[in-house]
């Protein structure tokens, strides 16, 4: 990945124009990262940093800064969190993090509609954001039955700026469609993501 991103880099601070350069490509996540995540996810590692930043967004909640620092989005449509690269995260920890946030996103039933990269030049910076988007499942409905959509639609981010590490985005998005049943509970699905002890099925 570190040669992608710098060719791009060359390509875009080596551009004679004023256009920004904007790149997006699809990314299939392989076999051994896949695995790898896994493994990573039965430890005592990802079992004690899951559980600090879930003590980190709750006393967020009540207006109290903890590193790693998490930032809150609370809407009538969408509700999610951010996580700053921060202590106790480092580069290996935050890439392993962004992908076992997904896996759990999976484990609930979710199907995963896409996983791309996106680089922009803002502000003379370079920003590289790789990203899943998960619909809840297809199912066969009876006749007047509503669409369950689950938790909304999600998506998982992780976000470089000028190759260095800093945040990572989960993000729930709500059906307003009439076709669709409520969403479950928004605490359900963060309990879920956090649960270190299960494989995030329920």
């Amino acid at each position: 990945m570190s040669n992608f991103l710098d060719d791009l880099f060359a390509k875009i601070f080596n551009t004679s124009g004023n256009t920004p350069v904007n790149h997006k490509e699809n990314i299939v996540l392989k076999d051994v990262d896949r695995e790898k995540v896994r493994g990573w996810m039965q430890t005592e590692e990802f079992r004690e940093l899951v559980a600090k930043i879930y003590k980190s967004y709750h006393f967020k909640k009540a207006q109290i800064e903890e590193k790693p620092q998490v930032h809150i989005f609370d809407s009538i449509y969408a509700k999610g969190f951010a996580i700053s690269y921060d202590e106790p995260l480092n580069e290996e920890t935050f890439s392993l993090l962004f992908l076992a946030f997904a896996q759990r996103v999976l484990a609930l039933s979710y199907r995963q509609v896409s996983f791309d990269r996106k680089m922009e030049e803002i502000n003379g910076k370079v920003k590289v954001t790789e990203k899943f988007y998960f619909k809840p499942p297809l199912k066969a409905l009876e006749e007047g039955e509503l669409i369950s959509q689950l938790y909304g639609r999600i998506s998982v981010e992780k976000i470089l700026t000028d190759n260095q590490p800093s945040y990572l985005k989960v993000l729930a998005t709500f059906y307003s469609d009439r076709l669709y049943q409520d969403p479950k509970p928004y605490d359900q699905f963060l309990d879920l993501l956090f649960d270190a002890t299960t494989d995030g099925q329920k």
